[in-house]
């Protein structure tokens, strides 16, 4: 590590929140992708005025700044892939209002949305996005993604929530947008510019989000269909019936047989699986809803239909789809979780064109997501260490993007593009939208220090040349 940078950093951030200690330097080269580098330092700023100094520093000195937050990324958005500072904003973590009057949270982007959850419960309100990692996950990095989760068909993802933002941009400068409003069309709306950019615009050091009523009942079914063109059917159906249900989640055949290989739950092996849920205010209403659901179930020849009548019956519903990931995990040392979404209508064509992809490769590929809003996961399962499946795992990917572009669909719904899916953005995005992505970067990040490597942005400098980071190591 270069003396000068590493004694400005210690100054500027403190010497206990520098480190460039071997276990951190291995811990910070990766994130929940299966892509991995090393960087040459990490910070954990505590202000976004420490932010701002550390960005002008780096963008002097031209040292890539990746930020980072709880590293729960599928894409590699945190993995340096040029070296440089880890901008760790984990411990920028307060909570900094919550106001019920204006329905606001003020927070910091270290805060993890689990904790905000929990800080919202008494007053009966919640941020509703919910991704998987919630947990966990921060609301920074929920920004970052654009974070969406199992209530996206009914309350959308991370966008639609964020009112304003505290930015420090890559030469260190503060900036604010948007409002505390509800509503304003004041200006170009920077905000949705920097929810979604995956840390290559700027840092995002502040964040203000409108949250709702909490609802207090829900009803829940599960239907069973012996094939994907029937439950496919069921779910355009289900979504232009009147009804918007907080949750439409599918389960494939491939998931099904691999949950009762290494569950108890003895599932029945059919095509498919969806698990509906309705929310509300009072049993009546969530009931009422439910009843629409599952007259379309049946209208689409679900082979079964089981609702649940008591909330202990409603977790034993959703303990297939809770399952989904941890057990397919467990099957194979490695695996990659796609989030290739399509239209609700091109549903059971994906998860058609998803079985086909399975069998040209040879390589297991087993499917659950959120139906209701067209995002499914396939997970490719596959040996790591074996060469040859490394590469039927590669070749494979690309036949899921290819197929979710041919369905109108895109390439990532809530997961990001990063490192994974940075080859295949001029599958979904015309030249002319790539040459304006990439002059938004260059007008902003002029010298690429911010999280270069992702997004396929990386492009030329003023002076025509492709910048050339400096080594931060001596």
């Amino acid at each position: 590590m270069d003396d000068q940078l590493k004694a400005a950093l210690i100054e500027i951030a403190g010497a206990d929140n520098y480190s460039e200690g071997l276990i951190d330097l291995v811990s910070y080269s990766y994130d929940a992708s299966q892509h991995s580098a090393r960087p040459s330092c990490a910070v954990w700023p505590q202000t976004a005025e420490q932010v701002s100094r550390i960005m002008a520093l780096a963008n002097r000195l031209l040292v890539p700044v990746i930020p980072r937050g709880a590293g729960t990324g599928l894409s590699g958005m945190a993995v340096p892939v040029k070296g440089g500072i880890i901008l760790d904003l984990s411990r920028m973590n307060k909570i900094l209002k919550i106001s019920i009057e204006d329905r606001l949270a003020i927070v910091e982007p270290g805060v993890v949305y689990a904790n905000l959850e929990k800080a919202l419960g008494p007053y009966g309100f919640f941020f509703p996005p919910d991704p998987a990692s919630g947990k966990v996950s921060t609301l920074g990095g929920n920004v970052a993604t654009n974070a969406g989760g199992v209530k996206g068909a009914k309350y959308g993802t991370t966008r639609d929530y964020v009112l304003a933002l505290q930015v420090v941009l890559p030469d260190g400068r503060i900036m604010r947008t948007g409002s505390r409003a509800m509503k304003s069309v004041s200006g170009y709306d920077l905000t949705r510019l920097f929810v979604g950019s995956e840390g290559t615009l700027g840092v995002v050091t502040e964040i203000t989000l409108k949250i709702n009523p909490k609802p207090t009942a829900t009803s829940t079914a599960l239907a069973t269909f012996s094939n994907l063109e029937d439950a496919g059917r069921a779910v355009s159906r289900i979504m232009y019936s009147g009804i918007i249900p907080s949750v439409l989640e599918i389960l494939g055949k491939e998931t099904i047989l691999a949950i009762n290989k290494n569950t108890d739950l003895n599932l029945p092996e059919v095509d498919a699986m969806l698990l509906a849920e309705t929310d509300g205010y009072t049993k009546e209403e969530t009931d009422y809803q439910m009843a629409k659901i599952i007259e379309v179930f049946s209208s689409n020849k679900a082979l079964e239909i089981t609702q649940a009548r008591s909330e202990q019956e409603a977790v034993n519903l959703w303990k297939a789809r809770k399952s989904a990931y941890a057990v397919l995990a467990r099957i194979k040392t490695h695996f990659v979780l796609e989030d290739v979404t399509v239209p609700m209508g091109k549903v059971a064509d994906l998860l058609k064109g998803i079985e086909a992809i399975s069998r040209k490769h040879g390589i297991q590929i087993a499917t659950f997501g959120h139906a209701g809003d067209g995002n499914l996961h396939p997970q490719i399962l596959y040996d790591g260490y074996n060469p040859v499946d490394v590469e039927k795992m590669e070749a494979a990917s690309a036949d899921l993007f290819s197929l979710a572009i041919s369905l109108n669909g895109t390439l990532t719904g809530e997961h990001g593009i990063g490192i994974s899916k940075a080859p295949f953005m001029s599958l979904e995005h015309d030249p002319v939208a790539m040459d304006v992505m990439r002059s938004i970067k260059r007008l902003l990040d002029p010298r690429n220090i911010l999280n270069p490597g992702k997004m396929a942005l990386d492009t030329k400098d003023e002076t025509g040349e492709t910048p050339t980071h400096a080594p931060a190591n001596a």
